[in-house]
């Protein structure tokens, strides 16, 4: 069974995790495909930008990183304490970099 994140987590303890993130039924990340010769290399690259770009968006720094033909290896670091500096305005500038958000949202980040 598995467990809560919130049970996983202790930032008290330590703020560095490694994370690792596998390819089901033999599907590849990144690489040739033995099984039906396709390359899938193109990926590694989206993989590395987008992996970057949510760290900055979360206050999450990305220590290291090894993007493997059916895994990844990620070293996070959590910045708590930048997370908590931030202001509200700058929470929701953040989340509309990944979402457009919601009406409420829209209308909070223009100021009305």
């Amino acid at each position: 069974m598995a467990t809560a994140r919130k049970r996983q987590i202790s930032l008290t303890d330590t703020k560095y995790y490694h994370c690792i993130s596998r390819c089901v039924r033999r599907a590849f990340l990144c690489g040739e495909d033995r099984f039906t010769g396709k390359s899938y290399e193109h990926r590694r690259d989206w993989v590395e930008e987008k992996l970057l770009m949510l760290g900055s968006v979360f206050c999450i720094d990305v220590c290291a990183y090894a993007v493997m033909s059916n895994h990844t290896h990620i070293v996070l670091y959590v910045d708590d304490k930048k997370a908590k500096r931030l202001s509200d305005e700058a929470i929701v500038m953040r989340w509309h970099k990944l979402f457009k958000g919601n009406w409420i949202s829209q209308k909070f980040s223009e100021g009305t």
